[in-house]
């Protein structure tokens, strides 16, 4: 059951990572403890002992664990494998189920409290784009792309509101849009918590993830593809 699930949860799609664990799904839920690392610190050397230390906090025990969860993305493309590769390297020495949650998907659970009209999620994609993608209150309707904002405002119909890290950056572009409404990315950042309710009601539906077959959710190709996409084609010219 979703109300009754504990959850550790990994979220690194972006600088400041964290690890959650919660008990329940998004009503009534709770959050028994949550670390987040510093951005000066790579994922990778603090999100073990960030996990050690949620556990040690609340006194659970890898028994008592119902599943793992982790952030798909988009994000960070090494945040996001560092993040995957810690959470199968979990679920593989302890058996738990893993749940793979979108990123985006908890950006618009932190902004519930809007009146449920059109609600634009952003994260900042790097390369002067961000990863968007639209939500209501049946969930997401329009799927996750990489976007120039530029482009993304002219895509936006008010009334709606936006929220999202990705908006620190790019205010000033959505800023002249009227009716829309802008929800501070201080308080609709992706967190592990957050990631922790989403994938309760996951395993409350049996969506689990296959650890062997679970990637990250890029939405677009990585430098690396490009360049060696790049290369080929000058190889074959």
């Amino acid at each position: 059951m979703a109300d009754l699930a504990l959850i550790l949860s990994l979220e690194t799609s972006a600088g400041c990572g964290s690890v959650a664990l919660t008990r329940g799904g998004i009503n009534g839920g709770r959050l028994l403890a949550e670390a987040s690392a510093q951005p000066e610190i790579t994922h990778s050397r603090q999100l073990l002992s960030s996990v050690e230390w949620v556990m040690k906090a609340t006194g659970v025990t890898w028994q008592d664990v119902d599943a793992v969860a982790v952030s798909i993305g988009p994000g960070s493309f090494t945040g996001l494998r560092i993040g995957l590769a810690a959470a199968k390297g979990i679920v593989f020495a302890t058996g738990k189920p893993l749940l793979a949650v979108p990123t985006l998907d908890a950006v618009a659970l932190s902004c519930l409290s809007i009146d449920g009209g059109p609600l634009w999620c952003l994260l900042d994609a790097r390369k002067k784009e961000v990863y968007a993608a639209c939500y209501n209150t049946n969930g997401q309707i329009s799927p996750a792309e990489a976007i120039r904002p530029e482009l993304l405002a002219e895509k936006i119909k008010s009334p709606a509101a936006i929220a999202g890290p990705g908006l620190a950056i790019y205010h000033h572009i959505f800023a002249p849009i009227k009716g829309l409404r802008f929800i501070s990315p201080t308080l609709s950042s992706p967190k592990a918590s957050l990631i922790g309710f989403l994938a309760a009601e996951r395993l409350a539906r049996g969506e689990l993830s296959d650890p062997a077959l679970t990637v990250p959710l890029y939405v677009r190709r990585s430098e690396a593809e490009l360049n060696l996409k790049k290369q080929t084609q000058i190889q074959t010219t």
